[in-house]
Formats: structure tokens, sequence, C-alpha cells
């Protein structure tokens, strides 16, 4: 069992070092490396990042092996979602694991904590965007009851890719 805690403003470089480790270990193979570095510029910039930490609709937490970040999850309430703004729903913006982790229930238990604070915040369901490539994560998601219920387009960099869109009722 590993040990989950928020993240907070103080945390933004080593929030920003995991977001682009583990955000280039998951899709640097498929995409160009163009593409990658437009991407990570412009999102997970020290700026863009400690905006969404201020966030007060948005939580963040990082999980841990001993002292060592290991993933972390992003998650948005109401007008911070990404596309919905459902003020019913919570959703999971973003859930990544180090490479190493992988396997090794890393995943699971962030989804969990993810469940823990929908039921906390009386969402009535959990919604992700997750790229139609993304195979081993769309097999992780329907594992635990998420279904497909439409498509968006997720742009990385100059490119524009489908995510499928899933959802679970709590």
């Amino acid at each position: 069992m590993f040990s989950i805690d928020t993240i907070n403003l103080s945390e933004v470089v080593q929030l920003q070092s995991l977001s682009r480790q583990t955000f280039s270990e998951t899709f640097s193979s498929s995409n160009s490396k163009e593409n990658m570095d437009k991407y990570l510029n412009e999102n997970l910039s020290i700026e863009k990042l400690s905006e969404e930490l201020i966030n007060e609709s948005s939580h963040f937490f990082f999980i841990k092996d001993k002292e060592k970040n290991i993933g972390y999850i992003k998650l948005n309430m109401g007008p911070s979602q990404t596309e919905l703004k459902d003020e019913t729903a919570l959703e999971i913006e973003r859930i990544y694991v180090i490479q190493e982790y992988q396997g090794k229930k890393v995943g699971q238990q962030l989804y969990e904590k993810a469940i823990q604070v929908a039921k906390e915040k009386k969402a009535q369901y959990v919604w992700l965007g997750v790229w139609e490539e993304n195979h081993k994560a769309i097999q992780f998601y329907q594992k635990n009851g998420f279904e497909v219920f439409d498509k968006h387009v997720f742009k990385l960099g100059n490119e524009e890719q489908t995510d499928l869109m899933m959802r679970l009722f709590i």
C-alpha cells in the first residue's frame, strides 16, 4: 500500500517533473517530438500547474512509495471540468503512474481515491477522457465499470486526437 497526499503549491516543481515524466513515458512513442514538446511546454509549465493547484475546484494528489512520488491524480469539480462542467459530476482529468510502478496497483489506488473524493463531494458520477489509442487505460477503466458515452477532440501540439469519454455512476 502506498501513501496518497494532497499536492500543495510549494510542490509545483515536483508536480511538473512527475507530470512531464509520466506524460512522456505514456505518449512519446506514439507522437512527434514537436507535438510532445508543444504540449509539455504549454500545458505542464510551472505557471499553468500553479494556476491549477490554486483552483479550489481542482484537487491534486501524489501517490508515494516512502518519500518517492510515483504517480499523481488531478480531479475537477463543476466549472473546472474540461468539458461537461456538470455540478453533479467529478472529472478525472489526469491519472499517471511512472513506468516502473505500472502493474503494481498504483493506478487502482489512485482511482479509488478519486471515487472516495467523488463520494465526499456527493457527485453522482465520475467521468474522464482517454485517448482512443490508449488501450491499456481503456481496459483499466472498463474493468472498473466505466462505459463510453461520447467522444471529444484532444489537441496534442498541432494534432487533433480523439478521446473516448467514459463515465461511471456512483
